[in-house]
C-alpha cells in the first residue's frame, strides 16, 4: 500500500491516494464506472478548474459520514528469465506464484461545527506481495505493503487506524461551491475561495501529486510508478501514512498547497521520528489550468517541489567506504542526522470528454539521487504517459478502460551502489546490468453494481530492478472492490 499507498484507505497507506475535490463538487477521478476515487472523493488537495466537470445534483447537507470500502486482489507473477538473484530480488519462480492481499476500512466523519471537520479510518490489510514484496521499483499491487523488513505479515494483520485527522475551512472570497458526500467528505457547502488546513494522521499522497486518472490502486491503475511519481520519495511509514500538517489555498483558477509531515526512523520503516527539525519532509505544490484543447475542458498542471530531512546515507560515500575492502557497499554506514534528498514533479491530466471520465495524464519527475531512496520506492527519475477511456465510447458507460507506460531510472551514483552489490529497502540483485525499468500496464473494469466493481489488470516489466539481465515480468491480477 505505498505502502498499503491507500492512495482509499497509497491510496501509496493502504496507500494510495485520495481524490481531489472541484469546486463545483467532488469529481470521482475514475468516474462513475469506478464509483468515488479515492482522491477526487477524500477532499483532499481541493483545488480543480471550475469548469472540468459538470455539476452533480445538490446532496442533501449533512453533519456526517460513515462509509466503507473492501478490495480483494489475486495477482499471479508468471515465470521470467533470471540466471543469478540476490538478497532483494524479485523471487524467481519457476512456475506461476499467485498472491492475495485484502483490504478493509471504515470512512468516519463528524462536522461539529461549519468549517470544522473531524475524521478517522479504521482500517485492516492482510495477504501478501508477489515475489517476496521486493525487486521492482514500479510494484505491482498498491495495496500491498512495500518493504521486506515490514511488510504485510511482519505487521500484525489485525485493525488499526490509519487515518485520524481535523480539517478545518475558511472563506477567502465570495462564492459558495456544493460538496458530494465521499470517502473522508462529508457533504455540504464549501467557499469557492478558501484556505483549508489538514492537521493529523494521514497520507501525504493524499493531498500531493494527486491525478484523476491515475491516482487509486482501487479502482485505477494498481502500480506503485503509477499511483504516485516514482520519483517523488515522499514521507511515510511502511504503511503509508504520517503525522503532519498542510495549508491549502483554493482559488477558482489556480490552488497553492504547502505541507510538512514526519519522516520514518529507517527505510520505509513502521516508525515516524519525531524530531522535526531534522526528520520531516516539506513540499510545496501550485495547481494550474490552462486551456489546451478547443473544445474541451481545461488541463490541469500540478508542479511540485520537495525537500526531505532524515537519518540518511549517501550512495557515493558508502561506495568510497567499501572501497579496498573487498566488501560490498552498505549505505547504512554512512547515514547521519540531518541529510537532504530533495526533487521535482510535474504532473498533468487533460479530460477529453465524457464528463471527465475519459482523458490523458502525464507525470516527470526527478530527484537529486545522491542520498538513499528512503521513503517511497528506489527511484531517480520517472516519465509516464497514459490514457482513461470512459465505456460510453463503446455504449457501455458501466466500463472503463486504461492504459499507461512508465519509464523508471536510477542516478549514476545509485546504480554504481547496486552494481558494486549494495542493497537498498527494495532492490538488490549482488549485481547489475543496468537498464531503465520500463512498465506497461492495462486495465478494464466493469462496475457490476452502484457499490461493485470488478478489474482485470495485465502488467508487463522489462528490466525489473533496473537489470537487462532479468526478466522481462508478467503478471495478471484480478481485483474485487466494494464501496459505500
Amino acid at each position: 500500500m505505498k505502502k498499503l499507498q491507500i492512495r482509499s484507505s497509497n491510496v501509496q497507506g493502504t496507500q494510495r491516494a485520495m481524490p481531489r475535490i472541484s469546486p463545483i463538487g467532488a469529481r470521482c477521478k475514475g468516474g462513475a464506472v469506478a464509483g468515488l476515487t479515492m482522491l477526487a472523493a477524500l477532499g483532499f488537495g481541493q483545488s480543480d478548474p471550475a469548469q472540468a466537470a459538470q455539476p452533480k445534483p445538490v446532496e442533501k447537507e449533512k453533519n456526517y459520514l460513515i462509509g466503507g470500502q473492501i478490495t480483494v486482489v489475486p495477482q499471479t507473477l508468471l515465470p521470467f528469465h533470471s540466471p543469478y538473484s540476490g538478497p532483494n530480488s524479485l523471487i524467481d519462480p519457476t512456475k506461476a506464484a499467485t498472491e492475495w492481499t485484502d483490504t478493509y476500512t471504515l470512512f468516519l466523519g463528524w462536522r461539529p461545527t461549519k468549517g470544522v471537520e473531524l475524521y478517522v479510518d479504521p482500517e485492516m490489510a492482510r495477504g501478501a506481495g508477489v515475489g517476496g514484496a521486493v525487486g521492482l521499483a514500479g510494484f505491482p499491487n498498491g495495496d500491498v505493503l512495500r518493504v521486506p523488513g515490514f511488510g504485510i505479515g511482519a505487521l500484525p494483520e489485525t485493525p488499526y487506524l490509519g487515518r485520524y485527522f481535523a480539517r478545518f475551512t475558511v472563506a477567502t472570497g465570495k462564492g459558495v461551491t456544493q460538496i458530494a458526500a465521499g470517502q473522508n467528505q462529508i457533504a455540504g457547502e464549501a467557499p469557492s475561495n478558501r484556505l483549508v488546513l489538514s492537521a493529523g494522521k494521514m497520507s501525504t499522497a493524499d493531498i500531493f501529486d494527486t491525478n484523476a486518472y491515475s491516482n487509486n490502486t482501487r479502482t485505477q491503475f494498481m502500480n506503485w510508478a503509477l499511483i504516485n511519481c516514482a520519483a517523488y520519495d515522499y514521507a511515510a511509514d511502511t504503511r503509508g501514512y504520517s503525522d503532519g500538517v498542510a495549508l491549502e489555498w483554493v482559488h477558482p483558477t489556480w490552488a497553492l498547497r504547502l505541507g510538512s509531515f514526519e519522516m520514518p526512523v529507517v527505510p520505509n520503516g513502521p516508525v515516524l521520528a519525531t524530531h522535526w527539525s531534522q526528520d520531516r519532509g516539506d513540499q510545496i505544490e501550485a495547481d494550474f489550468y490552462p486551456k489546451v484543447l478547443k473544445g474541451k475542458d481545461p488541463a490541469t498542471v500540478r508542479l511540485l517541489e520537495y525537500r526531505n530531512f532524515a537519518h540518511m546515507g549517501n550512495y557515493r560515500d558508502a561506495l568510497a567506504l567499501a572501497a579496498g575492502t573487498g566488501q560490498p557497499p552498505n549505505i547504512t554506514a554512512t547515514e547521519r542526522d540531518g541529510a537532504v534528498k530533495y526533487g521535482s514533479v510535474l504532473n498533468m491530466e487533460q479530460p477529453l470528454g465524457d464528463d471527465g471520465d475519459t482523458g490523458l495524464f502525464a507525470r516527470l519527475g526527478w530527484d537529486d539521487g545522491a542520498t538513499e531512496s528512503f521513503a517511497y520506492t528506489e527511484c531517480d527519475d520517472q516519465v509516464s504517459l497514459g490514457a482513461q477511456i470512459s465505456g460510453k465510447r463503446w455504449r457501455a458507460p458501466q466500463e472503463r478502460f486504461g492504459i499507461a507506460l512508465v519509464s523508471d531510472g536510477l542516478s549514476a551514483p545509485h546504480r554504481d551502489y547496486l552494481a558494486a552489490g549494495g542493497t537498498g529497502f527494495l532492490l538488490g540483485d549482488g549485481k547489475l546490468n543496468y537498464g531503465r525499468e520500463t512498465i506497461m500496464e492495462t486495465y478494464w473494469l466493469r462496475q457490476v453494481t452502484k457499490q461493485v466493481a470488478f478489474t482485470i489488470d495485465y502488467q508487463l516489466i522489462a528490466n525489473p530492478g533496473y537489470n537487462q539481465d532479468r526478466g522481462p515480468v508478467s503478471l495478471v491480477t484480478a481485483r474485487l472492490h466494494y464501496e459505500f
